[in-house]
């Protein structure tokens, strides 16, 4: 196994006794960040009233902090609670004339594609899916996406596929899709700390997930409006904040929602920053692409060549007897009998396990995995 930098799992709160190779779905919280997180509510629940009053500034300065981490114009960034909910933004506010479509592709999130769905009925729309190849490389990728442009109300486009680990060309998209006047949604759940500045790829709007790499608490996420859409974007759910003129603030304040995950999500920025982020994510990198040779060895099958791949998730074939219709029970068995988090994925009749790590993680987590997995498997 490679040697990476010295796993830090003591800064996490994580079960030492299970093997955590899924950070990719729903991350993990560093300690400090709970303790903020802790102090937080603590100073909520003394006096709500002050808390309330407060905490508008103390939004304003984690927000642009956030735009900051993600060199975005901090002016078109707003908080919102996950990945899905900016690409609904995106749909509440592009318009979508009867008789167009809204494209996507058929690596698109299932939320997503199902968002797309309703705005698209609703205003006696289409859904048009793309299919395409989990090897095609980049040029196939444009010319597939840009042939079904035509009559597009907008193109909603992963940067890096949720099921399927692969990092889509924005830049062309954007620009393909720009030259025949079709706005681009950019889905970026994974994007943000595996990519440097996911968001400066010219779409009219862009959504990624803090929740995710960048290790901060669940439901933070950020949303990136182009300067043309910015007066007509609006929260999905309407407070006092509907009526502030400008697009961060007025996303800020959505009643007695629970906004301490969005204060303090610098922390995690801050654990990134001691941890050496840009020094350890190549090395992450290095050890899931071995942990997943090493896997893929004990299962008789290889790992998946999608092209690009994102730095720290791989997809490891499945063997062809493993019936993924069961899929759900089949991760519960896993973590019961093998007490390992891992997700399983599916994609042109091939299964897969999508395997993701974080600075917690050790060659040993791997080891274990691939020592057991054959048999629950088999």
């Amino acid at each position: 196994m490679v040697t990476v930098l010295s796993p830090r799992p003591d800064l996490w709160t994580l079960d030492p006794g299970v093997l955590h190779l899924n950070h990719g779905s729903y991350g993990a919280v560093p300690r400090r960040t709970q303790e903020v997180m802790a102090g937080l509510r603590r100073e909520m629940d003394a006096n709500p009233m002050v808390w309330f009053r407060t905490v508008a500034d103390r939004l304003a300065a984690s927000r642009h902090a956030l735009a900051s981490y993600l060199r975005a114009d901090p002016a078109g960034f707003a908080l919102v609670p996950n990945a899905s909910a900016g690409v609904t933004v995106a749909l509440a506010t592009l318009p979508i004339p009867p008789g167009s479509k809204i494209v996507l592709t058929d690596h698109a999130y299932g939320a997503v594609r199902y968002a797309a769905e309703r705005y698209a009925k609703a205003h006696g729309a289409e859904v048009d899916i793309v299919g395409v190849p989990l090897e095609a490389d980049d040029e196939t990728v444009v010319s597939l996406i840009a042939d079904r442009l035509d009559g597009a109300a907008m193109l909603i486009v992963d940067q890096i596929t949720s099921g399927t680990a692969k990092i889509f060309p924005i830049e062309a998209l954007v620009a393909a899709a720009h030259a025949r006047d079709v706005p681009v949604v950019v889905d970026g759940a994974h994007a943000p700390a595996l990519i440097d500045a996911p968001a400066a790829a010219g779409a009219d709007f862009w959504t990624g997930n803090f929740h995710k790499w960048p290790a901060a608490p669940r439901a933070t996420a950020g949303l990136v409006v182009a300067e043309r859409w910015r007066t007509a974007s609006m929260p999905l759910i309407v407070s006092w904040s509907e009526y502030d003129e400008r697009l961060p603030e007025r996303f800020d304040m959505q009643g007695t929602y629970d906004y301490v995950p969005w204060i303090a999500a610098p922390e995690s920025l801050r654990v990134l920053s001691d941890l050496d982020w840009p020094t350890r994510r190549p090395q992450l990198t290095a050890l899931v692409e071995e942990g997943s040779r090493l896997l893929a060895k004990a299962l008789g099958t290889g790992i998946a060549d999608v092209g690009q791949a994102p730095a720290t998730m791989r997809l490891v074939e499945l063997p062809s007897s493993v019936d993924l219709s069961g899929g759900e029970a089949l991760k519960v068995r896993v973590s019961r009998e093998l007490k390992a988090e891992i997700t399983l994925t599916g994609f042109e009749d091939r299964g897969f396990v999508r395997l993701s790590a974080h600075a917690y993680n050790s060659p040993a987590d791997f080891e274990k995995l691939s020592a057991g997995l054959p048999r629950v498997l088999a």
